[in-house]
């Protein structure tokens, strides 16, 4: 006898919980071998900032990637997954938010929401990347089309995006934000900015921004990047309120990121997105064993860094379908009621 939907969500569910717990040891040891070596990176560029720019910039290079590490740790803390104490996480979460120069409740609380609304078409706007339908699109007016457009261009998104995530979206509270919330932010930023003031007055404004600024875009560019391609692929899962399922959302609607095993440790095993979002309480360490040991999570959607690279050209989701289509897609479909020329 097959199992009905219900009885296959319960199993998969009661599959991946034994991988929902944290290790302290394998917390504090990524700790050492991120933190550390990202410390010492920096220090190493800016104590030839005088003589060797160029060893500045390519230990901004190498930086960032310990900072995308850094940052999953953040990320792990965030979900209360990291260690098993909830001060412990907020801890390191704050510590590791001023390092990356995340803001933590703020963060949190906007990526928990998106955790549960994620696929959900009635449900966008926070902690997602902007996407909209075709039908949302071709509805818009001439100039808010041309915004939309340049808003999904990846010069625009992984150039200027990296620059407004930093300098702008991660200082600002939403308008819903309570004190708590608000506080944890103005002491996120205030950190970041007496860090920055004292790397100027010991090593100049040019050395951070060879070390320190070439650190946190490239790190910023790389996140953004990997949040836009674990959700954009030709047959994502979304689905209107009615007929949305948590379950489906994580599995279907969230990708497999196939990397080599260097990119993989960078990126603190992220790529393994669909056992994150299906069970966000196992710890980034644990990510690939429970995609190995559960069999229906082999499933998902892989992606490849080559094939990973045809995700830049959806913009526009098509519920009707069911799957991304590109700009021309809609051109050809609507004819000029596709084009941003039109109104």
């Amino acid at each position: 006898m097959s199992m009905t939907d219900a009885e296959k969500t319960k199993k998969l569910r009661k599959d991946v919980a034994p991988f929902a717990k944290s290790e302290t040891k394998k917390s504090i040891m990524q700790m050492i071998n991120t933190i550390i070596p990202l410390l010492i990176i920096w220090g190493v560029g800016y104590a030839f900032s005088d003589t060797y720019l160029w060893l500045s910039v390519l230990c901004g290079v190498v930086a960032s990637g310990f900072v995308v590490r850094t940052f999953i740790i953040f990320h792990d803390c965030t979900h209360g997954s990291f260690f098993s104490s909830r001060k412990a996480n907020d801890i390191v979460g704050n510590i590791t938010g001023i390092l990356t120069t995340f803001p933590y409740s703020k963060w949190r609380r906007e990526h928990l929401i998106h955790h549960a609304t994620s696929g959900n078409l009635d449900k966008r706007g926070i902690g997602d990347i902007d996407m909209l339908t075709v039908d949302e699109y071709l509805a818009l007016s001439k100039i808010k089309r041309i915004g939309y457009r340049l808003y999904r261009n990846p010069f625009v998104m992984f150039g200027l995006g990296p620059l407004y995530l930093v300098l702008v979206l991660n200082r600002f509270n939403r308008k819903d934000a309570k004190k708590k919330e608000r506080l944890n932010t103005y002491f996120i930023n205030i950190a970041v900015l007496l860090i920055i003031i004292a790397l100027i007055v010991i090593f100049g404004w040019k050395a951070v921004l060879l070390v320190h600024g070439v650190t946190m875009f490239i790190a910023g560019a790389l996140g953004i990047w990997l949040f836009y391609i674990q959700h954009t692929y030709e047959d994502s899962y979304f689905e209107y309120d009615p007929e949305w399922d948590y379950v489906k959302a994580a599995v279907e609607g969230s990708s497999f990121y196939k990397l080599p095993k260097v990119l993989q440790w960078i990126t603190g095993n992220i790529g393994y997105h669909h056992v994150h979002h299906l069970a966000p309480r196992v710890p980034n360490y644990y990510l690939e064993d429970a995609h190995n040991s559960v069999p229906p999570l082999q499933k998902a959607t892989t992606i490849t860094i080559r094939t990973s690279l045809e995700s830049i050209r959806y913009k526009l989701y098509d519920p009707e379908q069911k799957k991304f289509v590109s700009f021309k897609e809609v051109e050809s479909m609507y004819g000029t009621r596709g084009k941003s020329v039109e109104a």
